[in-house]
C-alpha cells in the first residue's frame, strides 16, 4: 500500500492544478444534488418488536385506537392543574377557572373535538374519589387521583389532539396548546404541560463545530509553529464534512432518514478530517528536512502516515458501521452517518491534501512564529517534551504502567453504580413547562404517578364466567409487589374481553427498581393464564423504557465482538504483531471503564455540584461511546505506535525505537486528541442533559484513553515486551499480506532507482 500512496501522493502534488478542480467539481456537484434532491429527515424512533408491543395488541384488539398514543410519534399532551397554596381546586373559583379552561380547550382547533372534555374535578367527584383516600378506587387514575396528603390540590386531564404525528407539530400550535391556559393562571391557578406536544424539536446550532474549529486552528499553530500550515487541514475538514452531509442528504431521495444521522457525522467529520491531515502534514514537514524536494516528501508521507490513516480511518469505519448489528434504526444510521464523514476524511486526507500541499509550495510552513516553533518534534536534534516524557516511561516502565492502571481503576470504580434510562420528563430543564409539570404531578400522586404501567389483559379464552376473578387475580398479584403503590379498578371492552388496569410504581419511570418491577409483574402471566387463559401485556412509559434499556444492554457484547475482532485483524495487518494489538485491546477496556465511572460520578450521582439534577445516563450512550471512542483510541494506537515500529523496524532496539516514536509522533497525538476533546466536549455548554453527559463521556474517553493509556501505558508495556512486542508466528507472518505502513518499500524502491542511475542497463 505504501507505494500505491507515495506514487499517488507525488502525483497529486505535480498534478496539482488537476486534483484540485477535480475536488471542487465533485464538491459543488454533491452540494448541489443534495439541495436539490434531499427529503425532510423523519424524527421516526423505531425499534425492534418490544416486549410492550404486546399490549398494544390487545389494546387493538379489544379497545380501538387506544394503542396510537404509545406509538413513538404519537402527539400526546397531558396538563397537569394546580391548587394555589393553602386551596384546593375543589374551592368554588378555582372550580369556576377549571372549568373555563375545559371550555377554552374544547374550542381550540387542535383539540380532537369527538372526544368532549369534562372537569377532572366532576370525574373524579362522579368516581366517588374525592371522598375516598384509596386512590385504587379511581379507575381512570391517574386523573386527579388523591393522595392523604395533599388532597385536592392537583389535577391531571390527558387531552387528545388532531395532529398525526410530532413531527407535524408547528411552533404556533405548541405555543396555543400552551397559552391556553393563560386565563387559569391568572385566576391563580399553577396550569403546565407535558407530552409530545410541548417538546420543542432542537435544531443543531452548530456551535459546538465553530468551537472544533477554533480549538483546532489554535491547537495546529502551535503544533506546526505556523499560520498557513494549521489553516490546510481547516480546508480538508470543510470539504470533507460538506461533501459527507451533502450525500447524507442525498440519500434521504430514495429513502426515510433519521434527522440524528447528521448529529454524529458533524462531529466525526470535523475531527477526523482535521486529525488524518495533521498527522499527513506532520510528516510532510519531517520529511522535508531529509528528502531532495517537496514532491519526494510529500510521497512519502503520504506513503507512511497516509498509509496509517487509511487503517486507522478503516477501524473508525468499522465501529461505527458496525452500529446496525443494534437493530435500532436511528443508531444504524447514525453509525452510517459517521462511518461516510469518516470515509470522507480519509478521502479528503489520501487524496486531497497531497494536492493543497502542492499548491502551498514552500510557503506551507512559513512563516515561522517564534517561541511555539523553537522545539520541533520533527528535528531529529531537537529535544522536545514529548521525548523527555519518553525516556522516563522507559526508564521505569513498571513505575508508569501500575500508577496508570491504579488511576484508571480508581475512576472506574463507579461505574458498578451505573444505571440507564432513556431521556424523559425528568431529564428537562426545571425551567421548562415539562419539568414543571412532571414535578407538580410527583407532588400530587408520587413519582411514579409518571410513569403508570398500564397492564392490557386478553380473555378472549376465558369462560366468561371467570373472568372477573380472572382480572381480579391479575390485580391482588400487581398489588403484591412491594414496589407497586397501587392498581386502579379495570376497565372494561364493550365486547367484555378485554381489560385496562392501571398500576402506579412507587418509583419513577427511570428508576431500577419500577424497571424491576415490570419484569417481575411480566413474569406472573405464564401462572395466570395456566389457571385462567388469560394473556396480558404491560405498556406505558416506563414499560418502554425498560424494553428499550434491554435492548441495547443486550447487544453491547456482540457490538464489541464484532467491533473488536474486526478491529484486531486490521491491527495484525499493520503492526504484524500480535501482543501489540493485544495491548491495544486492553487498553481500551481499561479507558471505556474509566470514563463510564467518571461519568456516573458526576451526572449519576451528582459529584462536585457540575449539574443540579442527577439523572440515570441515557440508555445508548454505552453502546454509541463503546463505538466512538474504540475507533479514536486505535487510531492514535496507529498513529504512535507504527512510528515505533517504523523504527524498530529500521534497526532500532525495542526502548530507543519507542522513545524515538514517541519524540515524532506524541505531538501530533496530543493535538490531535485536544482537537477531538475540544469538539466532544463543547457540547457540555447545552443546557439539555443528556447532551451534556453524551459530551462529557465522549470528551473524557479520549483524554483518558489519548493521554493515559495510548501515551503511558501503551509504551510501557511496548518497552516491557521489547522485542516480543513485534512477535508474529512464523505460520502466520507467512499468511498475512505485508501491507507496509512504516514504508519500508519506498525505501528499497529508492535504494533500487540509486542503483539503476549508477549502472544504467544498456541495450544492444
Amino acid at each position: 500500500m505504501s507505494v500505491y500512496l507515495y506514487r499517488w501522493g507525488k502525483f497529486a502534488f505535480r498534478r496539482k492544478w488537476i486534483v484540485l478542480p477535480v475536488w471542487l467539481l465533485l464538491f459543488v456537484l454533491l452540494g448541489g444534488l443534495g439541495a436539490t434532491l434531499s427529503k425532510p429527515m423523519s424524527n421516526d424512533f423505531s425499534m425492534p418488536e418490544l416486549p410492550s408491543a404486546r399490549a398494544n395488541e390487545i389494546l387493538d384488539k379489544h379497545f380501538e385506537g387506544m394503542s396510537k398514543q404509545f406509538s413513538m410519534d404519537a402527539v400526546t399532551g397531558t396538563y397537569v392543574i394546580g391548587a394555589p397554596e393553602g386551596q384546593k381546586l375543589t374551592d368554588p373559583a378555582n372550580r369556576a377557572a377549571i372549568e373555563a379552561f375545559i371550555a377554552k380547550l374544547n374550542d381550540l382547533a387542535i383539540v380532537d373535538h369527538e372526544q368532549k372534555l369534562s372537569s377532572p374535578v366532576a370525574a373524579t367527584e362522579e368516581m366517588g374519589c374525592l371522598a375516598a383516600p384509596d386512590p385504587s378506587k379511581c379507575s381512570s387514575a391517574p386523573l386527579n387521583v388523591l393522595n392523604e396528603t395533599a388532597p385536592n390540590t392537583v389535577g391531571v386531564l390527558s387531552v387528545p389532539f388532531t395532529i398525526k404525528a410530532v413531527t407535524d407539530v408547528t411552533d404556533a400550535e405548541r405555543d396555543a396548546a400552551y397559552e391556553v391556559g393563560a386565563e387559569a393562571r391568572n385566576a391563580g391557578l399553577t396550569v403546565e404541560l407535558s407530552g409530545s406536544i410541548a417538546m420543542k424539536q432542537e435544531q443543531p446550532s452548530g456551535k459546538s463545530e465553530l468551537i472544533g474549529m477554533g480549538v483546532a486552528l489554535i491547537v495546529m499553530v502551535v503544533a506546526f509553529g505556523a499560520i498557513v500550515a494549521a489553516v490546510v487541514p481547516i480546508i480538508t475538514a470543510i470539504v470533507g464534512l460538506g461533501a459527507a452531509t451533502s450525500l447524507i442528504m442525498l440519500g434521504t431521495s430514495v429513502m426515510e432518514v433519521p434527522a440524528f444521522t447528521t448529529f454524529l457525522a458533524s462531529m466525526i467529520g470535523i475531527a477526523l478530517s482535521i486529525d488524518y491531515a495533521l498527522f499527513i502534514v506532520s510528516r510532510y514537514k519531517h520529511e522535508l528536512a531529509v528528502r531532495d524536494s517537496a514532491e519526494e516528501a510529500a510521497g512519502t508521507a503520504l506513503g507512511t502516515a497516509g498509509s496509517a490513516v487509511v487503517f486507522a480511518g478503516l477501524t473508525v469505519i468499522i465501529a461505527l458501521g458496525a452500529l446496525g448489528i443494534v437493530g435500532v434504526e436511528f443508531l444504524t444510521f447514525m453509525g452510517l452517518g459517521g462511518a461516510i464523514a469518516a470515509a470522507f476524511a480519509v478521502l479528503t486526507a489520501v487524496t486531497l491534501m497531497p494536492a493543497l500541499m502542492g499548491a502551498f509550495g514552500k510557503s506551507l510552513f512559513k512563516p515561522k512564529l517564534p517561541i511555539v516553533a523553537q522545539h520541533d518534534p520533527e528535528d531529529e536534534t531537537s529535544v522536545t517534551n514529548g521525548q523527555r516524557f519518553a525516556k522516563v516511561i522507559a526508564k521505569a516502565p513498571w513505575v508508569a504502567l501500575v500508577l496508570s492502571v491504579v488511576v484508571l481503576g480508581a475512576l472506574a470504580a463507579p461505574a458498578a453504580g451505573l444505571n440507564l434510562g432513556l431521556p424523559g420528563d425528568d431529564s428537562m430543564p426545571k425551567t421548562s413547562t415539562i419539568r414543571k409539570a412532571y414535578d407538580l404531578r410527583t407532588e400530587g400522586f408520587g413519582e411514579g404517578s409518571n410513569g403508570v404501567l398500564m397492564v392490557a389483559a386478553d380473555l378472549s379464552g376465558t369462560p366468561e364466567a371467570e373472568r372477573k376473578a380472572a382480572v381480579g387475580a391479575l390485580r391482588a398479584k400487581l398489588e403484591s409487589y412491594e414496589g407497586m403503590d397501587y392498581v386502579t379498578e379495570p376497565v372494561w371492552s364493550k365486547d367484555n374481553q378485554g381489560a385496562i388496569l392501571n398500576g402506579v410504581p412507587k418509583s419513577g419511570p427511570n428508576n431500577q427498581a419500577t424497571k424491576d418491577l415490570v419484569a417481575e409483574a411480566r413474569g406472573a402471566e405464564a401462572d395466570l393464564n395456566a389457571k385462567y387463559g388469560m394473556a396480558y401485556g404491560i405498556t406505558g412509559t416506563t414499560a418502554i423504557y425498560a424494553d428499550v434499556d434491554h435492548v441495547l444492554l443486550s447487544k453491547i457484547l456482540p457490538y464489541l465482538a464484532i467491533v473488536a475482532g474486526a478491529a484486531f485483524i486490521l491491527l495484525i495487518l499493520v503492526f504484524r504483531s500480535i501482543l501489540v494489538p493485544l495491548t491495544a485491546a486492553l487498553g481500551f477496556l481499561l479507558s471505556m471503564g474509566a470514563t463510564f465511572g467518571a461519568t456516573v460520578l458526576i451526572f449519576q450521582q451528582g459529584k462536585f455540584g457540575l449539574i443540579e439534577d442527577p439523572q440515570p445516563l441515557v440508555s445508548f450512550l454505552p453502546i454509541m461511546l463503546i463505538g466512538l471512542v474504540f475507533g479514536l483510541a486505535m487510531d492514535y494506537q496507529v498513529f504512535l505506535v507504527t512510528r515505533m515500529r517504523e523504527e524498530f523496524v529500521h534497526g532500532k532496539s525495542a526502548k530507543d525505537a519507542m522513545v524515538s516514536g514517541y519524540h515524532h509522533g506524541a505531538r501530533v497525538v496530543t493535538s490531535a486528541a485536544i482537537i477531538m476533546i475540544s469538539v466532544f466536549g463543547s457540547f457540555i455548554l447545552e443546557t439539555d442533559v443528556t447532551a451534556k453527559s453524551f459530551g462529557f463521556a465522549l470528551a473524557a474517553g479520549v483524554a483518558i484513553d489519548a493521554f493515559i493509556v495510548r501515551m503511558i501505558v501503551v509504551p510501557a508495556l511496548l518497552v516491557i515486551m521489547g522485542k516480543w512486542s513485534w512477535w508474529m508466528p512464523k505460520w502466520l507472518d507467512r499468511i498475512v499480506p505485508d501491507i507496509d505502513v512504516e514504508g519500508a518499500k519506498l525505501e528499497q524502491l529508492r535504494a533500487d532507482k540509486v542503483e539503476t542511475v549508477k549502472h544504467p542497463v544498456s541495450v544492444g
